[in-house]
């Protein structure tokens, strides 16, 4: 049987590092970028894509959020804290981004054959796995209950998560994402999402199931793993693997023909921030 990992293994990997200057940008680009490099990457057009991205302090809500009975004395706790808010244009639930998160976008294209959920999300592990096979640690896949934006594909060690896997699919272009708590308290991340949920929700019944948070189960790869890590050390980590199994990695930006597309797909991602919260950030 194929090893899932194997999905890593492309001729040409495209690397768009939005690390640092990710920073001076709104998190909602991100969400434009991986739909646009979703469209581009399924069309066949141009290979598949490996995205680096960091933003400042920013809570990014999942749609069911914008369902709690009090969120806008949810935010505006958020903001109080000095969060931005946003909300993404897929599933799932409240997560942080900070200076101490990276995020990891996988592009890869269905044009030739289909890609099953689980083969995305495996390759995702296998490569966190890989980038930190040298500590000699387990990391497990399964849901950490009283984690925020919990699930079944949340990376942790001993118990503790660190990290949590989504998926996004558009035109036969497949985005794997992860955010990888790198430094920083991740109990503390979790605190501030518990607050948020108890502020937004007070304690009503609703239709949709939130997270009993419980911070002590989250973490930071640098808590678990008792060393000091920066973002672009793990950078580093992250493009050796990718190296390794690439026929050719570079560097690159959007194309003249992508960037049209993310224009587009930019304003989408916006116009629906306007509707669910108002002027986001």
């Amino acid at each position: 049987m194929k090893k899932t990992y194997d999905l890593l293994v492309q001729e040409r990997w495209r690397v768009i590092d939005q690390s640092v200057s990710g920073l001076y940008t709104s998190a909602l680009q991100s969400f434009g970028m991986d739909d646009t490099l979703c469209a581009s990457v399924g069309s066949g057009d141009v290979p598949a894509t490996a995205r680096a991205w960091v933003h400042q302090q920013t809570i990014v809500l999942g749609i069911q959020d914008t369902k709690l009975p009090y969120l806008d004395e949810g935010i505006t706790l958020l903001k109080e804290k000095g969060y931005g808010v946003i909300v993404r244009n897929s599933g799932g639930l409240a997560v942080v981004l900070d200076e101490g998160v990276l995020n990891l976008s996988l592009i890869f294209s269905e044009v030739k054959k289909g890609i099953d959920i689980n083969r995305g999300y495996d390759a995702m592990w296998e490569l966190v796995k890989d980038m930190f096979a040298d500590y000699n640690q387990e990391i497990e896949a399964r849901e950490i209950v009283g984690s925020y934006c919990p699930g079944s594909y949340d990376l942790s060690i001993n118990g503790q998560k660190f990290a949590g896997i989504s998926q996004r699919r558009i035109r036969k272009g497949v985005a794997v994402q992860i955010y990888l708590c790198v430094n920083g308290s991740g109990s503390q991340r979790a605190e501030t999402i518990k607050q948020f949920y108890e502020q937004s929700k007070k304690g009503e019944e609703t239709k949709y199931v939130y997270p009993q948070m419980v911070p002590t189960v989250m973490s930071s790869l640098a808590e678990l793993l008792h060393t000091d890590l920066t973002i672009q050390d793990v950078m580093l980590r992250f493009l050796k693997v990718l190296q390794s199994k690439s026929g050719h990695l570079f560097t690159g930006s959007l194309s003249a023909e992508e960037i049209p597309l993310f224009q587009s797909y930019y304003e989408r991602v916006v116009e629906r921030n306007r509707k669910v919260i108002g002027t986001p950030l």
